[in-house]
């Protein structure tokens, strides 16, 4: 999976015009539903006079459960936000939100044309975005005494680990966190190195984006 790595205040952005409405995309990543509606209001602020703002968001995906949602914001049933979310999921893109805004041009674009628009509209915000492949990593909080910190710090290298959330007392506290695939790896590295002395308590499984070249 992708996720899009433009931040609400400076989203992806492109538009173009079809029979004299003008259709602007606009693509951010997100973390929650919430917040993807919270992006779509500050989209409409940003249009007053438009006719139209559609949009489609997905979230999670690290946990196999992806949540989506999608609006035509008064289009026709299926016209908008339908095509907007097909971009999404034809891109296998999720945690991210994309608007289309739409200026009415007098025209009327008949279904077909409204499926075409606003799937473009989609798509050239999400070609404009910047991307990250998303990848699903398995979370441990882990206790270390002082001297161990060094070897944990070569293992956590060995598969691409990284380690945050450190409390400094008389031992170290700290959540380590690698790819879902390393992670029966790491399990195996640290109970030989520290000779089943140090036991990391799975947490859970979040998504760490990886940004695309």
């Amino acid at each position: 999976m992708q996720t899009i790595l433009d931040p609400v205040n400076e989203p992806a952005h492109d538009a173009f015009v079809e029979k004299k409405s003008e259709f602007i995309g606009d693509a951010a990543h997100v973390d929650t539903l919430d917040e993807a509606l919270a992006f779509v209001e500050s989209i409409r602020e940003r249009h007053p006079k438009s006719r139209h703002v559609a949009y489609a968001a997905v979230t999670g995906g690290a946990d196999g459960r992806v949540a989506e949602r999608m609006s035509d914001d008064g289009e026709p049933s299926g016209t908008a936000g339908k095509p907007i979310l097909d971009v999404l999921r034809a891109n296998d893109l999720t945690d991210c939100v994309v608007t289309v805004t739409r200026y009415f041009g007098g025209i009327l674009l008949g279904s077909g044309g409204l499926i075409r628009a606003y799937s473009t509209g989609a798509s050239i915000a999400v070609k404009a975005a910047r991307k990250a492949a998303i990848v699903p990593c398995r979370r441990y909080l882990v206790s270390l005494e002082y001297p161990q910190l060094k070897r944990f710090g070569q293992i956590l290298a060995a598969v691409d680990g990284t380690q945050s959330d450190e409390t400094y007392a008389a031992d170290v506290t700290l959540v380590a966190s690698m790819p879902l695939d390393n992670a029966a790896r790491f399990e195996e590295l640290v109970t030989e190195t520290f000779n089943a002395t140090v036991t990391p308590e799975p947490m859970d499984v979040v998504n760490r984006a990886v940004a695309l070249d």
